[in-house]
């Protein structure tokens, strides 16, 4: 079952919200991805991804993902990719099921893009 909502259509959303737009990578966790890098952070990100959003129940959904301490953690925030509610507000991606690689890799591309973006606007 993969994402109903393709990308764009996801960051147009996104960028409609005033609570998403508030996020940005700052302090730590802006320097944390400078320093260790893309590559370094988004398999991190995968891990925490398996982990914590992944099955088809996670424990303690909706409260899952801090808003801070990791630049994925504040990416999920931004990119309403925190919680199963969020992803199936915003993204399609359906509660109750455990991911399907497709969504995986979905998913990682809209946390991928969005850290992009905040380097880019450093």
């Amino acid at each position: 079952m993969a994402a109903s909502v393709d990308i764009e259509s996801a960051f147009r959303k996104l960028a409609a919200s005033s609570f998403r737009r508030k996020f940005h990578l700052e302090g730590r966790d802006l320097a944390y991805l400078q320093t260790w890098g893309m590559a370094h952070v988004l398999k991190q990100g995968r891990d925490l991804i398996d982990k914590r959003l992944a099955p088809a129940e996670p424990r303690n959904d909706g409260r899952q993902t801090p808003w801070r301490g990791h630049p994925i953690f504040v990416a999920q925030h931004a990119t309403a990719t925190c919680c199963r509610g969020c992803l199936q507000k915003t993204h399609g991606i359906e509660k109750g099921h455990a991911f399907n690689e497709d969504e995986r890799a979905y998913v990682m591309l809209v946390l991928e893009r969005w850290l992009q973006t905040q380097l880019e606007t450093r």
